[in-house]
């Protein structure tokens, strides 16, 4: 009940149905349409992080490294970069679920600032999942839909990881250095052979989504290995976004029929700079995963696509699935009052998206 309760509480899964059901008495869908290999690698990887999440790897991982730190810019600058490292692997969402409250526990204890630490976690968590083709959900569908290989994906990637890092690091300098309290290791036990057989198959699922393999083995491997564990992991995978995805093929699948809204689509992404612009800006208002597959099905220009859904990621609370997340977490962990934080992370998310939105324009200008 309870999953079915987080699957029909998704805001944009509801959006989704609504816009698929409405498409629906103007066309019927194509199967030719569906993008399985998206769906398999998104199930697959949903998986594999609540493996991991189920694991502790990244509890442990944070309890480790802030143990060491004896300042506040020390705390901001371990959590900020292992959000963006955590983001890399685990994705957005996890990161932002895990590390939000470990920190926020650390803060209340010592009464250590909220909003920016929070803010610069979240942020870091959408720059590290912007780096790998499985960081993000819209990454993998980006990877499947114009067939990018490994090289070509990390030639668009890592400059603009390379360059959010430099900002961020900018940002550091500007944190006060409050001294703190070294806090002593949370013991906590990570199963070393559950832990090194979920590596394993995560590397197999690295391979089916550049192709190397069918797909449909490592989500197999992913579920198998789900079970034997525990059961229970199945239960808390993020179905709603799958089923996300899977109407959003089914829309535009049904919009591709409609000679009038196809014109009008290919209107506003007609070049490069405008599928820029375009998945930058629907994604503050739609969400960055279906923006990426509305305009992906109009558009031959994945570099601009991969740079305009990621930097869409930042700005307004919808903008990804990890910001509302964190708005949530933060709620429910915090002592600092909602309507500050709000106006804080507001401000440096629309910051951020202003600056790399002239970044991105750079990367794409110059073909870095």
């Amino acid at each position: 009940m309870t999953v079915l309760k987080n699957i029909f509480k998704d805001r944009i899964l509801q959006i989704t149905v609504l816009v698929t059901v409405i498409s629906l008495f103007f066309a019927r869908p194509r199967l030719i349409d569906i993008n399985f290999h998206t769906l398999f690698s998104v199930a697959a990887m949903l998986t594999i992080i609540q493996i991991y999440a189920y694991l502790h790897v990244l509890d442990v991982l944070a309890y480790k490294l802030t143990s060491i730190a004896n300042n506040t810019r020390k705390l901001n600058i371990l959590f900020t970069m292992l959000s963006i490292i955590s983001g890399m692997f685990l994705g957005n969402d996890i990161t932002a679920l895990t590390l939000i409250p470990l920190y926020l526990n650390i803060a209340k204890k010592y009464k250590l600032p909220q909003i920016l630490p929070v803010t610069l976690i979240g942020m870091g968590a959408n720059v590290g999942a912007a780096f790998t083709p499985w960081g993000n959900p819209h990454n993998i569908f980006l990877v499947s839909k114009y067939n990018i290989d490994f090289l070509q994906f990390f030639s668009w990637s890592t400059p603009f990881v390379i360059i959010s890092l430099l900002i961020l690091i900018a940002v550091f300098f500007c944190t006060p250095r409050k001294k703190i309290p070294v806090r002593k290791t949370e013991n906590i036990n990570i199963s070393l052979r559950p832990t090194i057989i979920t590596t394993a198959v995560f590397i197999f699922f690295f391979l089916g989504v550049f192709r190397v393999v069918n797909i449909i083995w490592p989500m197999l491997a992913a579920i198998v290995l789900a079970l034997i564990i525990n059961p229970r992991i199945m239960l808390k995978i993020d179905y709603a976004l799958l089923l996300t995805f899977t109407g959003f093929f089914i829309f535009i699948s049904d919009i591709q029929q409609i000679p009038a809204i196809v014109g009008v689509i290919h209107m506003m992404i007609h070049s490069e700079n405008s599928t820029y612009l375009t998945s930058i800006i629907s994604s503050q208002v739609m969400s960055n995963v279906p923006s990426t597959i509305l305009v992906g099905k109009f558009t031959p220009y994945a570099q601009a696509l991969y740079l305009g859904s990621n930097i869409g990621g930042f700005g307004s609370p919808i903008g990804s699935m990890a910001n509302m997340l964190v708005l949530k977490t933060f709620n429910k962990n915090a002592t600092v009052n909602k309507k500050t934080f709000l106006k804080g992370w507001s401000i440096m998310q629309f910051t951020g998206l202003i600056i790399l939105t002239i970044v991105g324009w750079f990367l794409l200008t110059f073909k870095i």
